[in-house]
């Protein structure tokens, strides 16, 4: 099993949360999954979106505000013009970029027609990725929440691999899970990949999970791999469309749907208690206030 990881709002420039997201997948449903996702690109915009140079899937741009503006004017389109329309838009983008001129030439017809197609691309991706068993594995977290002071792996990538363990708890004994990252700055890869080994090395919980889970991670290119298109959704989603009693930031009403469907997907399993007394439920997406651990906390206090 591979598990896709990307976050979205650690720079602070306009999320309401930082949201570290991963997306589970079967090696066996995996290229199934990627073709179903090329076929409702041809399918929505008329052609491969690399072809039409739409290099790299990004969820802030697909889903920003001016999208939904420009998806909900009163515009006559029949569902059969869209995807003409809509690659119509993104040929004469690639022209006017190749000539250096404007996008004036692009009626509204067709950016309203191409918006349209963006959002329902969207939902089919989400849908696919249902299909085809994805599970969806996520930490929420407050953008003001206390950090720890120590080199150690952050709670929100704990919690990320926990909920990955006993997910592959569930598949058969000879299953273990590969982690995949977005591509980082090589300084932030070395770091990251040495809190794991710390976590996974020199923790009694890391070292039992490690049983499961391969700690050493890769790092792919986003623009490359749908698997990392999908866990990118699923950050930019959640942080602006996904809430629970107390959060309190500001939500973007139009993703609900999506972080309806992404919720729905989540890995929901249990983990067996400290003292032997029974289990507790464990559920994919959780929000957190505070990246510190117990000791972290303790030792900031003192």
């Amino acid at each position: 099993m591979l598990l896709f990881i990307d976050e979205s709002g650690h720079d602070h420039h306009e999320m309401p949360c930082e949201v570290l997201a991963g997306v589970a997948v079967s090696e066996s449903n995996l290229w199934n999954l990627v073709k179903a996702v090329r076929a409702a690109e041809k399918g929505y915009f008329g052609d491969y979106l690399r072809n039409l140079r739409v290099t790299e899937l990004k969820a802030k741009k697909l889903l920003k505000r001016k999208r939904f503006r420009s998806a909900g004017r009163h515009v006559e389109i029949a569902d059969s013009e869209l995807p003409e329309l809509a690659h119509s838009a993104l040929t004469k983008g690639i022209s006017a970029a190749e000539n250096g001129a404007g996008t004036s030439a692009i009626t509204e017809r067709e950016l309203v027609a191409y918006s349209r197609q963006v959002l329902k691309f969207v939902d089919e991706v989400i849908n696919i990725a249902a299909c085809y068993e994805v599970r969806v594995i996520a930490s929420v977290v407050d953008i003001k929440s206390p950090r720890p002071d120590s080199g150690m792996l952050r709670k929100d990538y704990v919690y990320l691999f926990e909920r990955y363990f006993y997910l592959l708890g569930g598949q058969p004994p000879h299953e273990r899970g590969l982690v995949v990252f977005d591509e980082l700055e090589k300084t932030k890869a070395k770091v990251l990949i040495q809190q794991m080994a710390a976590y996974f090395l020199g923790t009694q919980n890391g070292r039992y999970r490690s049983a499961r889970i391969v700690p050493e991670p890769f790092f792919v290119h986003s623009e490359l791999t749908t698997g990392v298109f999908l866990a990118d959704l699923a950050a930019y989603t959640l942080g602006w469309g996904w809430r629970r009693t107390p959060m309190p930031q500001p939500a973007r009403a139009e993703l609900a749907p999506y972080a309806t469907k992404l919720q729905d997907m989540q890995f929901v399993g249990e983990k067996p208690k400290i003292d032997g007394s029974g289990n507790w439920d464990l559920y994919g997406i959780t929000y957190l206030d505070d990246l510190r651990s117990q000791s972290d906390r303790a030792n900031q206090e003192d």
